[in-house]
């Protein structure tokens, strides 16, 4: 059943932020930085990114601890209301926007916020193919000047709420949740259409390898400790 009134709307979805916010309350949480001051939850100093996070993990990315200096672009679909009114409750700016509608002057918000904000964005939504990076954050990337981390959550125990082109990951009370943050990506500027394809398969290869390692963590099997590093993707 859609809820039309707006007032009503935002009073269910703080009572669903309440639920939520208690149900990850109750999971032990463990996060792995492969790189130093990369934490969305965390003082980055005077560095900004655009974190990369699949669009099945977001409630994840927003529950897991307080985001920090953090926006975040939502469809502007009717459901995208939803996803807003929950990223404001969290303490996350929301953009409304889409590569479809307001795609245009979204970007441009996105541009003047990353001077200031770390961005999240969910690059394969807001239709899809599921866990299919598309090229609007490699774009971002190139013309705001901020490097992309990539982030993966893997849970030991979770529902998966289906969609119509993806699932939801809700961890399960007192599960354990995993969460790792990649090595950051700094993207070249005026990147051609060639240059801006490579790019992205070069962050879709750390999101599948990230993914990974997450699902690892969450099945007990323990990873080598990171080497704290910045790198920078191949021109």
């Amino acid at each position: 059943m859609k809820i039309r009134n707006r007032t009503l709307q935002r009073f269910v979805t703080w009572l669903l932020v309440k639920v939520v916010s208690l149900l990850y309350w109750t999971c032990r949480k463990r996060s792995r930085m492969e790189a130093a001051q990369i934490s969305p939850y965390a003082d980055t100093g005077d560095a900004r990114y655009l974190y990369s996070i699949w669009h099945d993990q977001l409630t994840s990315a927003i529950f897991m601890y307080q985001p920090l200096h953090m926006s975040g672009l939502v469809s502007q679909h009717r459901d995208g209301s939803y996803v807003s009114d929950t990223m404001e409750m969290c303490g996350v700016l929301p953009v409304r926007g889409s590569t479809n509608r307001g795609g245009s002057r979204a970007l441009r918000e996105l541009l003047d916020l990353a001077r200031d904000c770390h961005v999240a964005i969910t690059p394969d939504g807001p239709r899809g193919p599921r866990r299919k990076v598309s090229e609007g954050i490699v774009f971002l990337a190139s013309h705001s000047g901020r490097s992309i981390v990539p982030i993966a959550f893997g849970c030991n125990r979770c529902w998966r709420f289906k969609g119509s082109w993806t699932d939801l990951m809700i961890p399960k009370p007192f599960s354990i949740l995993h969460g790792i943050a990649g090595r950051p990506l700094s993207i070249p500027s005026n990147l051609s259409r060639e240059q801006l394809a490579q790019h992205t398969a070069i962050l879709q290869d750390e999101m599948d390898r990230l993914q990974r390692d997450a699902e690892l963590l969450a099945a007990g099997k323990s990873l080598p400790e990171p080497v704290i590093q910045q790198i920078r993707a191949a021109a």
